[in-house]
């Protein structure tokens, strides 16, 4: 019906956008504040800010298209530790109390690995 394909370099785009906006404002967010952020999360502050630093260089790289596949793996090694949070320490269900479950982490790994078996797409810097 419709050819579309011819857009799938702009589409990944669009979800490596997307995703790296997510990480670094997520990481910019533990930065301002890790004190609170560790206590928040039960972790030391130095992971907090370890954490935090890789989420803002992970969604660098994602964005820019920079080593985005390794970019991405990291970042789902992060959130593979916020879901074994949720589910084992938090006991949090997958939809979780007041909409805290753990399926928004589950959606970004779903992008992420997107990212990982297109290698981002044909609009990036170096694979």
């Amino acid at each position: 019906m419709f050819h579309l394909e011819g857009f799938t370099g702009y589409g990944l785009l669009l979800l490596r956008i997307m995703v790296g906006v997510i990480y670094a404002g997520s990481g910019y967010n533990d930065l301002k504040n890790p004190d609170q952020r560790a206590k928040n999360v039960g972790l030391p502050k130095s992971l907090t800010i370890f954490i935090a630093v890789a989420e803002i260089a992970g969604a660098a790289g994602i964005i820019l298209g920079i080593l985005q596949q390794l970019a991405a793996i990291g970042l789902i090694v992060i959130m593979g530790g916020a879901i074994h949070r949720k589910m084992f320490v938090w006991k949090t269900g997958f939809w979780g109390k007041d909409g805290l479950g753990w399926y928004y982490d589950l959606t970004l790994v779903s992008a992420l690995l997107v990212i990982v078996f297109t290698d981002g797409g044909s609009l990036v810097v170096m694979r």
